[in-house]
Order: C-alpha cells, then structure tokens, then sequence
C-alpha cells in the first residue's frame, strides 16, 4: 500500500526523509507529520492508510527519526529545520498544495509550516496537540491521571539499568513505559505496545532537549496567527489526553473562526488507536467538506 524511499530535501542534499506515501490525486494530497520527536511515522499508518486511492497519503519520518538523516550537529535538530524540510518535500514530490495533519509534537511542527507557507497548506488538522500553551496545574485533581503517570515512572525506575539505556532504547522505554497513560481504553493497550516494538526509535533530539538548547516548538502568537489565515482547521482530540487537556481544542476553538474541534469521549492522546473510527470519519468528512462532522461528544 505504502511506496517508500528516501527523499532528498535542502540545496545541498545532506538530509534525507524517509518517505511513504499511497496512491491518489495529487489535489488530494494529505501531508502526515508524526510527533515524539525521537519517533517515526508507523505509528500513525493505521487508519490513516484507509484513505489511500481517496488521497495520496504522504508520511515522512523528521530529521533525525526513523529511517531519515540522522547524525547531524545537535544545533541541526530544530522546529525551523523540521519545517524546511517539509516544505522542500513537497517540492520535490511536485506538490504545491497540501492539506496537513500533525500530531502531538507534530501537530506544533504543523502550526509552524502553515505560518510560514500559507500558499501551500489548504487545510489544516491539529491531532491530540494544542494551538494554545498548556496552563500550569492544567491537570491538577485527575486522579487517574495521576495513577497511571505513576505506573510509568515506576515501570521507567524498573528499567534503569548501569550503565544506562542508550539513547534509542531510553526514547523506546518511555514510550513503552507511559504507554497506559497515552491510551485510555485498556483492552487498545496490547494492540498500541506491538506498534511501539515495531517502531524505530532514536535520540536526535533528545541531546539539545536536555542541554535546554531546542527551541520552543509552539509559534508564538499561535491562535492569532491561524486566525489571520482563515483557513479551515480541525482540532481532533480526546477527552481523556493525559498529555494536552481536551479543554485547549474548546478553547482555541472560541479564538479561532475558522477552527472547529471535535473531542471524542473514549479516547486519550493516541485517539486513532482508542477510538480509530470515529477519528478517521472525523478526518475524512473534514477533507472531503473543510468542516467535520458534529462531534459526538463535547
């Protein structure tokens, strides 16, 4: 279903993108940019490789991910890098105008390329991510919340080991570790851990996140720059998002015109694996008209 290669993006060729992509209309491309960082893009083929034939899916593993470039100077690994990256992957794969969906981290990385491209990105879905910043004490009271960041930190105490995991195996234990607390329905939980375990995990950007040195991932002045593009967003989320509160979609919802959430009710931060059908009916409706369907659960 999935044609894959390694994309040459930037004048002088140094960084690679590891690239798949599905049959469909060029017009209908939707351009798919994963979170983590540190993560590739696997995790987010199911459902979204249902849409192949209807549109040409195209999912790209950032720098220093998955099977792209990796090894560069910590200073390389940056929002603004990520974002000339994708553009000039839509020039090298002829396409001039995309829709784009981003997701967790990615959905940031996906603000930041609307900002700086808007001729270039038609519509715009923001997955379990966040125009608005988190508020501290955002989650305070949440006692499941709680409970289940506690089962990760233990799992994380039991898995240390000396000398230490090595960058790659780090990135994989948290997410294997904080696994329940980014899927809400617990019987999705063994089916989301054999995703992980095929996954490739690495630590490019782990370095300048701990040295302080990665630059912020939000756009300053999100909400109002989305505003003043007009173009047609939908904020998907889940109800039960351990990591960005469902109320920030509500929120950003108000800010922005042209901006309509839908937050599903059985649903964490990994929504497509809780609730993988009503989040891609979302996706698919808000494709095929510039607005999603009405939410079932507000």
């Amino acid at each position: 279903m999935f044609t894959e290669a390694r994309v040459p993006v930037g004048g002088d060729s140094r960084v690679e993108l590891f690239t798949a992509q599905t049959a469909g209309p060029d017009d209908r491309a939707l351009l798919v940019i994963h979170g983590g960082p540190d993560w590739d893009h696997s995790y987010l083929r199911d459902p979204l490789c249902r849409l192949a034939g209807e549109h040409r899916v195209v999912m790209a593993d950032m720098r220093g991910c998955g099977r792209s470039t990796s090894g560069l100077p910590p200073g390389a690994y940056t929002p603004d890098n990520a974002v000339g990256d994708f553009a000039a992957l839509l020039d090298a794969l002829g396409l001039v105008y995309v829709d784009v969906l981003g997701f967790s981290y990615g959905g940031l990385i996906a603000q930041r390329l609307a900002l700086a491209h808007p001729g270039r990105v038609r519509r715009l879905i923001v997955a379990s991510s966040s125009v608005l910043p988190v508020p501290g004490g955002a989650f305070d009271g949440w006692a499941e919340r709680d409970s289940r960041r506690a089962e990760g930190v233990a799992a994380m105490a039991a898995m240390e080991a000396d000398p230490p995991l090595p960058g790659p195996e780090l990135t994989r234990a948290w997410a294997v570790a904080f696994a329940a607390a980014d899927v809400w329905r617990r019987e999705r939980l063994p089916g989301y851990l054999q995703r992980l375990a095929q996954m490739r995990f690495t630590a490019s950007w782990l370095e300048p996140w701990r040295s302080g040195t990665l630059p912020p991932a939000r756009p300053p002045d999100a909400a109002a720059g989305l505003a003043g593009l007009g173009l047609p967003i939908l904020l998907l989320h889940g109800s039960q998002d351990m990591t960005f509160p469902a109320s920030l979609a509500r929120a950003a919802q108000e800010i922005i015109p042209s901006a309509q959430a839908v937050v599903l009710a059985d649903a964490g931060h990994m929504a497509h694996v809780d609730e993988p059908e009503l989040w891609l009916a979302a996706i698919r409706d808000f494709l095929r008209t510039g607005r999603p369907p009405d939410p079932p659960e507000t």
